[in-house]
C-alpha cells in the first residue's frame, strides 16, 4: 500500500509526500531491527547469567580446594621436617614417630577438574556477553589454564611409591585407619596433624632400620617437598582469578553483563 501511494505520488510529482513515505519506510525498518537485536540481547545477557550461576558449584569446589590445600600440605611438611630429622639420626625422634612420619609425608590430594568444566558450563561465545574486561579475563584464564599441573602425576612423585615399598604393609595399614585422610567435604581433605599410634617398639624399630638402609629416600623426599612448593605457587593464579569471580557473584547479582 505504502508503494503504491509513493508510485502514485511520483507520478504526480509530490516529492514532499515521496520524502516523507521513504522516511517512514526506513525508520520503520530501523526500529524493527532494533527491537528486534534489542529482544535477542536481553535473552543472550540472561542465558549468560544463568551460566555464570551455574559456574558457583564449581568455584566453591576450586576456592575449597586450594584454601585446604595450603593446610593440608603444611602438615605433610611438618611430618617431611620430623622424617629427615629421622634419617639424619636426631635423637629426639623415636623410631615410631619416624616411620609415621615418613609415610604421612608421602600423602598427597589433587583438585580433580579441568579447563573443560569451565568451557561446558559457560561456552567460549558467552565471554563476548560479559563486559568487565577483568571478569572476561579471569574467565578465560580458568577456561585455558594447564589443569594437569593440579592432577595426580605432578606430585605423585618416586618418594610416594619408594617409601611405601619399604615401610611394612601392616603399619601403613594403621597408619591410613587411624591417621589417613578425612572428607571434610567432596573438595575438602584433611590430614591429622598428629598419629599416635601404638607400634609395638621391635616392629617400630626393624621398620626404622629398614628406612635408614634408604638414605636415597631422603633424596626422593626433598625432591616431594620441592614439587609441592611448585605446586602452591602454580595454583596462585588460578585460586586468584576464581576469588575474583566469586567476589563479582556475592556483590552484584548480575556482575559485568551488557
Amino acid at each position: 500500500m505504502i508503494f503504491k501511494r509513493a508510485i502514485a505520488k511520483l507520478r504526480a510529482q509530490d516529492w514532499l509526500a515521496i520524502v516523507i513515505e521513504l522516511v517512514i519506510v526506513i525508520v520503520g525498518v530501523f526500529v524493527g531491527t532494533w527491537v528486534a537485536n534489542w529482544n535477542q540481547g536481553r535473552e543472550s545477557q540472561a542465558e549468560t547469567r544463568k551460566m555464570i550461576a551455574r559456574l558457583d558449584p564449581t568455584l566453591r569446589q576450586v576456592t575449597d580446594y586450594f584454601q585446604s590445600a595450603r593446610t593440608y600440605f603444611a602438615t605433610t611438611r611438618a611430618y617431611s621436617n620430623t622424617a629427615i630429622a629421622g634419617w639424619r639420626g636426631d635423637p629426639r625422634v623415636s623410631d615410631a614417630s619416624f616411620v609415621i612420619a615418613a609415610y604421612q609425608a608421602s600423602q598427597i590430594q589433587t583438585l580433580g577438574i579441568n579447563g573443560s568444566v569451565w568451557s561446558t558450563i559457560l561456552g567460549t561465545d558467552r565471554l563476548r556477553e560479559i563486559d568487565d574486561p577483568k571478569l572476561r579475563t579471569d574467565l578465560t584464564l580458568l577456561m585455558t589454564s594447564d589443569y594437569t599441573q593440579f592432577d595426580n602425576a605432578a606430585l605423585d612423585t618416586p618418594y610416594r611409591h619408594n617409601v611405601r615399598r619399604v615401610i611394612p604393609v601392616e603399619i601403613q595399614d594403621a597408619i591410613r585407619k587411624q591417621c589417613g585422610d578425612r572428607h571434610d567435604t567432596l573438595a575438602v581433605l584433611t590430614l591429622p596433624p598428629t598419629c599416635k599410634i601404638a607400634i609395638p617398639p621391635a616392629d617400630a624399630a626393624k621398620a626404622a632400620a629398614i628406612l635408614r638402609r634408604h638414605p636415597e629416600l631422603l633424596e626422593d623426599l626433598q625432591w616431594q617437598i620441592a614439587a609441592i612448593a611448585a605446586f602452591l605457587d602454580n595454583i596462585v593464579p588460578v585460586e586468584t582469578a576464581a576469588l575474583r569471580i566469586k567476589r563479582e557473584r556475592d556483590q552484584r547479582h548480575t556482575p559485568g553483563i551488557r
